[in-house]
């Protein structure tokens, strides 16, 4: 288990803790939310939940996907008590995750192509019917603005982690801003996306504060994987890694989705989720295809993409500028949406005639313009990504 994790993140998670709970669990200051991985063969779910609760705990949310439970956990000695058990596997930290974005400003206006659209040569692909065929694309994030002008008519559902009953629509305005990168219509209004013709579906993992736990993470990627989504965009991350992440990326991963998502902006290392090698990391450019200062950087960086100054749709009706990597991203995951619209070729690695994941990467990594040092480096990856290159044969 890793259990460095800094106090400003625990500061945090702390004042994070508004829970309405029942029965006769007490948490005072020592609790806190983790991740219980079980083993497979051992308990089922009622048991599972029963050992929890005989340790002082309660279940938050099943995590079906790596095996999992979020809880909630009153004290050391039940968390001890959990990890010691022949059942538990591992207990984790419940990490807080936030988005990557810069404040900017707020306007509308009629349509323009914005200059992270253009630079990736996004408009090129439009007439050649690549981008015909709706692809789902998952946008991981703070929800989606589900009555905007240049996005509804794209928006084909979503899913709230933090609370099943509630709505996805975007309470920040961030994902709203991802979303319209990804894919926002090519009408008389605002903006356009990379990929205008796009299936978006908002999984609501973080509030309206632009953060949330690892476990309503995990949840929204259980969910896009459930519900067949083909690319699944994170412009969020954390500087704590943890196994728990990491084998729900490797499970999506395996089942055929397509994760890209921001490197992080504190110019340092390549933040959480983005630096496993089953995902497509992305840094951020500026108008000049200079690396942003903000932006993190290393070996674990698979591409580079527009992320200063970018305009796109925001909360409600309303439209933003905003810079970072979680700006990048977007512009990439458009482009992958963009390459399955295509056949595989001399791409398909296992001769399967389908898209996987490294095949996507792949091609967006063989397309990509060069910026650095010649071929590889840990500014830009393999390049700027072309989303026009990506999909010629």
């Amino acid at each position: 288990m890793n259990k460095a994790i800094s106090l400003s993140l625990v500061t945090t998670i702390t004042a994070l803790m508004v829970l309405a709970l029942t029965g006769s669990a007490v948490f005072g200051d020592n609790s806190s939310r983790k991740i219980v991985i079980f083993d497979t063969n051992a308990l089922n779910d009622a048991a599972q939940d029963e050992l929890v609760t005989h340790t002082g705990g309660v279940t938050l949310k099943n995590l079906d996907l790596i095996n999992a439970k979020s809880v909630w956990l009153p004290n050391k000695a039940s968390e001890k008590a959990l990890e010691q058990h022949p059942a538990v596997l591992r207990v984790d930290e419940d990490v807080l995750v936030t988005t990557q974005a810069k404040p900017g400003s707020t306007v509308q206006a009629a349509q323009v192509l914005p200059w992270g659209i253009d630079r990736v040569d996004a408009e090129l692909v439009w007439p050649s019917g690549n981008n015909a065929d709706p692809v789902k694309v998952a946008v991981i994030d703070t929800g989606i603005s589900k009555d905007h002008p240049d996005l509804k008519a794209n928006i084909q559902g979503g899913y709230n982690a933090i609370n099943s009953t509630k709505s996805w629509n975007d309470d920040n305005g961030h994902g709203s801003h991802v979303a319209g990168i990804i894919g926002a219509l090519n009408n008389t209004v605002g903006v356009v996306g990379v990929a205008p013709l796009v299936d978006l579906y908002a999984v609501k993992v973080l509030n309206r504060q632009g953060s949330g736990f690892l476990s309503d993470v995990i949840e929204g990627i259980q969910w896009a994987v459930a519900n067949g989504m083909k690319v699944a965009n994170m412009s969020l991350g954390s500087s704590s890694g943890t196994q728990s992440m990491h084998d729900a990326v490797i499970a999506a991963y395996n089942a055929g989705l397509t994760i890209v998502a921001a490197a992080g902006n504190s110019g340092g290392a390549v933040i959480y989720p983005a630096a496993y090698p089953e995902v497509i990391a992305v840094s951020a450019t500026d108008s000049a295809n200079n690396l942003a200062s903000f932006s993190s950087r290393g070996p674990e960086v698979d591409l580079a993409a527009p992320g200063v100054s970018i305009y796109s749709t925001y909360k409600g009706t309303g439209f933003a500028t905003l810079s970072g990597t979680s700006m990048a991203s977007p512009h990439v995951a458009g482009a992958a949406a963009l390459v399955l619209n295509t056949p595989v070729g001399a791409y398909d690695l296992d001769a399967d005639n389908v898209w996987d994941p490294t095949e996507v990467k792949n091609k967006l990594q063989d397309r990509a313009t060069d910026l650095g040092a010649v071929g590889f480096d840990n500014l830009f990856g393999w390049g700027l990504v072309n989303a026009f290159s990506a999909v010629q044969p």
